[in-house]
């Protein structure tokens, strides 16, 4: 583990494995509420499996990564996929890699898939989505605000984010249930897609209606491959471990050059 200074900004970083100059990379990136470390084990495993490299890394605002102002701008899932992700691509060299993201980290996943115009996205895995913004979903949102504010929510997430965990619960929570972001949706950076797109939801999605793995279905030009899980809510890849898992190694394998 360690910090890397990019554009500016320090950023909570974790190497699974050594990349080697041209190699495939497995880059995770987190939900909105999340950080480096609640990835847990699963990046290993699944960086394992494959024998690649992964990068892990918190956001801005996130972890010991450091603040950001907050509530956000609308298009801050935008901002991430366009600029801050290849920004990180481009300080460590990497010249092939496959995404895999949960929630808002699926949504910057997929914007960036839609915005690589070198090619080095080879694929993206993209796990409880949101690419528009559904009713359910702000309603969901909008009960975590009580939570947050009455429970020992807050403690349990300053576990990981210390004293970022304000920068993170209202970065996300409070840009979401602004009246204006109701009409973001990525649909432009969906149809621009050039590769291979895995898509992984929890049919008891809390957060989400299947709604999302359709537009993206009829949107993306390439390739999709769908999973919908039953029993399974925002978290497949604690809810539904063992067949998120096999879902991506046999996603990504393909992609990745034999080379590589």
């Amino acid at each position: 583990m360690g910090i890397e200074v990019v554009d500016g900004t320090r950023l909570e970083t974790r190497w699974i494995g050594q990349a080697r100059s041209g190699q495939t990379v497995l880059v995770f990136l987190h939900e909105g509420l999340g950080c480096m470390a609640q990835w847990r084990d699963f990046p290993d495993r699944v960086a394992a499996s494959l024998d690649l490299p992964a990068l892990v890394y918190s956001r801005a605002g996130y972890g010991a990564s450091d603040p950001v102002e907050w509530p956000r701008p609308l298009d801050y899932l935008n901002r991430e996929g366009e600029i801050h992700l290849p920004a990180l691509l481009d300080h460590f060299g990497l010249e092939r890699v496959v995404l895999i993201g949960h929630s808002d980290g699926a949504t910057i996943a997929l914007v960036a898939a839609g915005s690589d115009r070198d090619g080095r996205i080879l694929g993206a895995v993209a796990m409880a989505p949101h690419s528009f913004v559904e009713d359910m979903c702000l309603e969901a949102i909008a009960k975590v605000t009580h939570i947050y504010r009455t429970t020992d929510l807050r403690d349990k997430l300053a576990r990981y984010h210390g004293d970022n965990v304000d920068c993170a619960f209202w970065g996300w929570n409070a840009t979401w249930l602004e009246p204006g972001f109701k009409h973001w949706h990525i649909r432009d950076h969906l149809a621009a897609i050039g590769t291979p797109v895995l898509v992984i939801q929890g049919a008891d999605d809390e957060y989400a209606t299947l709604e999302q793995v359709e537009i993206i279905q009829r949107i993306v030009p390439a390739g999709v491959q769908a999973l919908v899980l039953p029993q399974c809510g925002h978290t497949p890849q604690r809810d539904q471990t063992q067949a998120v898992f096999d879902a991506i190694i046999g996603f990504v394998r393909p992609l990745v050059p034999v080379s590589a």
